[in-house]
């Protein structure tokens, strides 16, 4: 089969992003890079001075921001061409010699922000006064208020030292998952034999055949059986480097560590959790109704990705998928869809799979730069149209945020980043809906919402309440073991899934496999960002007075405030439960118009 995929010197250049825009070649990237090798040196000269003069402190972060413009941008390169073909040493090697060099910038700058740290108070607030200062209010702001987690030079240092070592357990998580553990082949209901695998395993669970997503899961989850305690031990050790890194900088707890830097309470994530605990009726519904429609006499969780209604069988090419999602958007202005539509039938996007060529779909920026879209687009798989919509929607927010900010406060965090996606299929789907007349392509398409729902608000919520709960463990002392892991797992399980749904015991298991689970504190946002998008989206299709200005301003804003202030200018107080049930409403209501669909 991998015969059949393309090299990129099958695929013409109209088909792929045009990474000239970064560098011309890799001559001019090695330029760059010698000349950031050679000139990050010089921040020694500022130390010891920063709290001399608000000069002092410009000089130094004008001199840090030429560093930081072609560092970025030399990162965008090469993670753009190791994304094209992730197997190429030439590209391997770029992007292995930039970590080391990062590596070592971020070691000779561990005194930079202490020394702003250390400033007393008066004469901070009298530097930032200083005309010189203009430009960099903001970010001094946001160093500044670290200050109380921010620890000496020499223990800022010995922290940038051990922050590979204290990963290990991501990698170990990784090659142990991606490398090691072998899931073996299943044989299909066409009696061909397909190799089970972690990338295959979800295609497996949307196939119409129960007896084949019956065997796909066990078989996989046989193989985390095998491997459980390896896991265990892995997840556990990141739970301790969580609970390390808080301590020593001081924050109460490894969850207040990880909401500190976007300003978000505890309240927010606490508040989640209780709204969408307090709707998991309507998702018990729902799950009865896939019984119903799938005619079965109990659910298992295999049985909870299959789409309700056979696949629809369509061919989109890549240049009509470019007009629908442009048709969706045009609510939002003519700024945005032209901007949108020049880059799109530019080479903004590398559209189609080639060998080598990661997976997945993505959006990616540097300061100036296009913000390029990877894609591995398919003619006949509709869900291909979401994603690009998707995608796009990252990107245009890099696009606003580029044309209305400074280069130190473009950057906004992913707590903002996954409102601006989310939002545009929010509007793709409104605009599906009101072109179709076949009532099965309007159930595929509602069952589609819902699905994503169910999947971004119930199950990251889920997961968000079980990171809390093991940390909880770790920092009252007690001890994070395999069992204690699928106890609370079960717990939860029980609770977000209906009384007629069969758990099996496998299912404990999936706690052991999250990749999110070894980076915690980060599926919560998904959980926000889509209820901000539904309540956002609402408001424009409504044709409310200044719904599209204020959408545009909060993607103009960029990382120049933080994400709950960004968020409360465009509309949506995310500090309230109101967006949260606002998106619970929309899926009882989709949930019962696909009842009346499909029965």
């Amino acid at each position: 089969m991998s015969s059949l995929v393309p090299t990129r010197a099958d695929i013409p250049d109209s088909d792929k992003w045009d990474l000239t825009r970064l560098f011309v070649d890799a001559n001019k990237w090695r330029e760059d890079f010698t000349w950031v090798q050679q000139t990050y040196p010089r921040i020694k000269e500022w130390k010891g001075k920063l709290g001399g003069s608000a000069k002092a402190i410009e000089d130094f972060l004008e001199f840090e921001k030429s560093i930081d413009l072609k560092l970025e941008r030399l990162f965008h390169f090469a993670s753009l061409q190791l994304a094209e073909d992730s197997a190429n040493n030439e590209y391997l090697a770029r992007f292995g010699q930039l970590q080391n060099l990062q590596t070592k910038i971020g070691e000779a700058s561990a005194f930079v922000v202490p020394e702003i740290q250390a400033i007393d108070e008066l004469t901070f607030a009298k530097f930032l006064t200083d005309a010189a200062l203009a430009e960099w209010r903001i970010k001094l702001h946001k160093i500044r208020r670290m200050k109380a987690h921010v620890l000496s030079e020499p223990e800022e240092r010995i922290l940038a030292l051990g922050s590979v070592a204290l990963s290990g357990y991501d990698e170990t998580f990784s090659q142990l998952t991606d490398v090691d553990m072998k899931f073996g082949a299943l044989t299909d209901e066409t009696g061909r034999e397909k190799a089970l695998t972690q990338s295959s395993f979800s295609s497996f669970l949307v196939r119409r055949d129960h007896d084949l997503r019956k065997r796909a899961f066990h078989q996989f989850y046989a193989e985390f059986q095998d491997h459980q305690y390896t896991l265990a031990s892995s997840l556990a050790y990141s739970v301790k480097a969580d609970v390390f890194r808080a301590r020593a900088r001081n924050y109460p707890s490894a969850l207040e560590a990880a909401l500190f830097p976007d300003d978000v309470p505890v309240a927010v994530y606490d508040n989640l959790i209780q709204s969408v605990r307090a709707h998991v009726g309507q998702l018990f519904r729902y799950f009865d109704l896939r019984r119903r429609v799938l005619d079965l006499p109990e659910l298992h969780h295999y049985d909870t990705y299959v789409p309700l209604v056979s696949e629809i069988e369509t061919k989109i090419t890549f240049d009509e998928a470019i007009d629908q999602v442009m048709s969706a958007l045009q609510p939002l202005g003519k700024e945005y869809v032209d901007a949108l539509a020049e880059g799109l039938r530019g080479r903004w996007c590398d559209r189609y799979e080639t060998k080598g060529k990661r997976s997945g779909a993505f959006s990616s920026a540097s300061y100036g730069s296009p913000p390029y879209i990877l894609m591995n687009y398919k003619e006949d798989v509709f869900a291909d149209v979401y994603t690009l919509a998707h995608e796009a929607g990252h990107s245009m927010h890099t696009w606003f945020a580029q044309n209305s900010q400074r280069f130190q406060d473009y950057d906004y965090p992913i707590f903002l980043a996954e409102v601006a996606s989310t939002f545009n299929e929010e509007l793709l789907t409104h605009f599906l809906l009101e072109q179709t007349t076949d009532p099965k392509m309007r159930a595929y398409i509602v069952n589609r919402q819902i699905d994503d729902i169910r999947g971004t608000l119930f199950r990251q919520t889920m997961f968000a309440e079980f990171e809390k709960a093991i940390h909880v463990i770790e920092e009252s002392g007690d001890a994070l073991t395999l069992d204690v892991f699928k106890a609370q797992y079960r717990k939860l399980l029980e609770t977000y899934f209906a009384e007629n749904f069969v758990l099996d015991p496998q299912l404990d298991l999936e706690c052991l496999r999250i990749p999110h689970f070894y980076r915690a504190f980060y599926v919560y946002k998904y959980a926000t960002g889509i209820s901000a998008a539904v309540a956002l989206s609402e408001r424009v299709l409504a044709n409310e007075p200044g719904a599209v200005e204020k959408y545009l301003g909060f993607l103009n804003s960029g990382g120049s405030k933080f994400p709950l202030e960004t968020l409360k200018e465009a509309g949506v107080d995310m500090a309230s439960p109101a967006p949260i049930e606002s998106t619970l409403r929309l899926f009882a209501r989709r949930v019962e118009e696909l009842e009346t669909l499909l029965l």
